[in-house]
């Protein structure tokens, strides 16, 4: 018989002080409680990965069939099934013990593959030159906002922990992997003079949590920038007829709020490096 695979707990790679609610509450429960059976099913993290963006096709699909409130409700639903296989496919990593950079750059393709296929399905129901323009500027935002935001979290993360060094890509990994390892991680390299000073500090524990707490505030107003608040906006928008709304609220409302959320993060910094 096989040995147990471990199972992570809930706050293994993610502090509840910074963990949007609808993924505390909703989407990582859901995948936690969806976690055993594919484990006993035998899906890899890949698997799972390439489940979700065939559930956030459906998705894209059902919200180009126009705006009856069935194919308004299917695409809301699959987006949330998407999003659950999202948070799934690392629960299994983690659990097999088989995380990689093929892992994550394929995690991350699927995601962003989700949102271009659902914006491309708005765009041709929209039917214009101007909501193109728009889908193409939206995805454009949505790409930087997603990165900063995962640069963010973590590094967060990784300074709660007491890790002061980022993570760097492994040697052994082809070349198209190394650079994608090299690129994500690459926000999380952010402000050394902080870095120093934290590592420099006789009581590193009790500096770390003047961070940690102080730092939630600008990674809380970073919940904005979660795929959450996407799906839901969609569906709003797609509901009132006009995907601009939600390509506005992508490039305004959202590019503020990542900016906002930046500049208060790195003033948290300099005032303790200070």
């Amino acid at each position: 018989m096989n040995a147990a695979l471990p199972m992570p707990t809930p706050c293994d790679v993610r502090d509840p002080r910074i963990e949007a609610p609808s993924n505390r509450w909703l989407i990582h429960p859901l995948g936690r409680m969806l976690l055993p059976l594919a484990l006993r099913a035998g899906l890899s993290a890949n698997c799972v990965s390439i489940f979700g963006l065939l559930l956030g096709a459906a998705a894209a699909l059902a919200y180009g069939m126009g705006r009856s409130s069935a194919a308004l409700l299917a695409g809301l639903a699959l987006s949330i099934g998407w999003l659950i296989m999202d948070g799934l496919d690392g629960m299994v990593a983690r659990a097999r013990g088989t995380q990689s950079a093929a892992g994550r750059l394929l995690d991350g393709l699927c995601d962003h593959g989700v949102f271009v296929m659902i914006y491309v399905a708005l765009a041709l129901r929209l039917g214009t030159g101007e909501g193109w323009m728009l889908a193409i500027a939206a995805g454009a935002a949505h790409a930087i906002q997603s990165n900063l935001y995962e640069g963010e979290r973590a590094r967060f993360h990784r300074r709660a922990a007491g890790r002061l060094d980022p993570p760097s890509p492994a040697s052994g990994e082809s070349r198209i992997l190394r650079l994608y390892d090299r690129l994500s991680t690459a926000p999380d390299r952010g402000p050394r003079p902080f870095e120093n000073r934290l590592a420099a500090a006789t009581d590193r524990a009790a500096m770390i949590a003047l961070y940690t707490e102080a730092a939630t505030g600008p990674m809380r107003l970073m919940w904005s920038q979660t795929a959450n608040v996407r799906v839901f906006a969609i569906f709003v928008a797609a509901s009132l007829g006009d995907p601009r709304l939600f390509w506005w609220f992508e490039i305004v409302p959202l590019s503020l709020a990542a900016a906002a959320a930046m500049i208060w993060h790195r003033g948290i910094e300099r005032a303790l490096t200070k």
